[in-house]
């Protein structure tokens, strides 16, 4: 009975302690400031797929000319995704449709983009693709910028 109440404690204490980590990470990646939920669907196909699949939640984090990307549910220190400024190209934006709209946040507009080649979708609320509209248009002079 001892030994059962010993181990429930320290599995208790465990869970407690990963989130308490997961709140940290967070507070410590927001402390800079420039953040906004933001979820990420990394190597999209050339068809259309409005299945759900493959979106990740995630917070990114304005740094400079880049864009850093968190998975909300980890650990890792550092970005999963990082996106460079001028490497950014808008495709297209659209509303979430099918199972999407049950994968994302309620208020999530999808916006199609190309990353060095790779093709990604973000999704984010209306006011945070404004702020990064206004972020990738706002380069520096003799930097191109590819938003349709």
């Amino acid at each position: 009975m001892v030994l059962a109440l010993g181990v429930c404690g320290v599995v208790v204490a465990l869970v407690l302690v990963g989130l308490f980590v997961f709140g940290l990470r967070r507070r410590l990646i927001q402390r800079s400031g420039g953040t906004f939920d933001c979820s990420l669907r990394w190597n999209v196909p050339e068809e259309p797929d409005t299945s759900g699949k493959g979106w990740g939640y995630g917070v990114a984090r304005y740094n400079g000319d880049r864009i850093e990307w968190f998975r909300v549910f980890s650990y890792a220190p550092r970005p999963r995704r990082v996106l460079e400024r001028s490497a950014i190209e808008v495709a297209g934006r659209r509303d979430p449709e099918g199972e999407e709209e049950l994968a994302l946040l309620s208020d999530a507009v999808v916006l199609a983009c190309r990353h060095r080649g790779t093709r990604l979708e973000l999704a984010m609320s209306e006011d945070a693709l404004t702020g990064f509209l206004a972020w990738l248009e706002a380069a520096p002079p003799g930097q191109r910028v590819n938003v349709a």
